[in-house]
């Protein structure tokens, strides 16, 4: 009896692993319609790290309220904290691979973010302007870039294509490295 409800449990996981994927794939498919032109794609491979690392960062700028009942752990709670946490569940709807792939994307943004802190105390620039610096020419970027796209007249600037741009760029980075997302 055992061995009948593990092999219904692995058949159970390999169709939530298909839907998952069938899910990826829709969100992929609709992404690279409205991204055909080359240009746009190069952009796109570039301007989309940056904007996600400048986002993050002006969230972390953002100053978060004291609350007594956090105690010690006060300093470790920011908006970006939140915004790790929403990205996490948005992307484990998806792919739980490309979740977790962006989990460890996002941690090594918090690293780079604590060096700019870090380099911001000794007498640098601060970290919110070095991220405002990246985020305005990406973001400026990937409006010419998408303006490009035949389907750009269509349908104009699509808001819900920027969570997914990060999909498709890790999917496409796992596709490289062949691993299965």
């Amino acid at each position: 009896m055992a061995s009948k409800k593990t092999a219904n449990d692995k058949g159970g996981a390999q169709a939530d692993a298909k839907a998952n994927e069938s899910i990826a794939r829709q969100y992929i498919n609709r992404y690279a319609l409205s991204h055909q032109d080359p240009a746009n794609q190069v952009i796109h491979y570039i301007c989309v790290p940056l904007l996600m690392f400048s986002v993050f960062g002006l969230l972390w700028a953002i100053p978060f309220p004291y609350f007594k009942f956090l105690g010690t752990y006060n300093g470790y709670f920011n908006w970006a904290s939140f915004a790790i946490a929403i990205a996490v569940y948005y992307y484990l709807r998806i792919s739980p691979l490309i979740s977790y792939t962006m989990l460890f994307v996002l941690l090594g943004f918090s690293y780079v973010i604590m060096t700019l802190l870090s380099w911001q105390t000794t007498g640098g620039p601060a970290m919110w302007l070095v991220c405002l610096i990246i985020f305005i020419p990406s973001a400026s970027l990937l409006l010419i870039g998408n303006t490009r796209e035949k389907t750009f007249a269509q349908y104009g600037l699509n808001i819900k294509s920027l969570p997914v741009a990060p999909v498709v760029l890790v999917y496409r980075l796992l596709k490289k490295l062949r691993i299965n997302s």
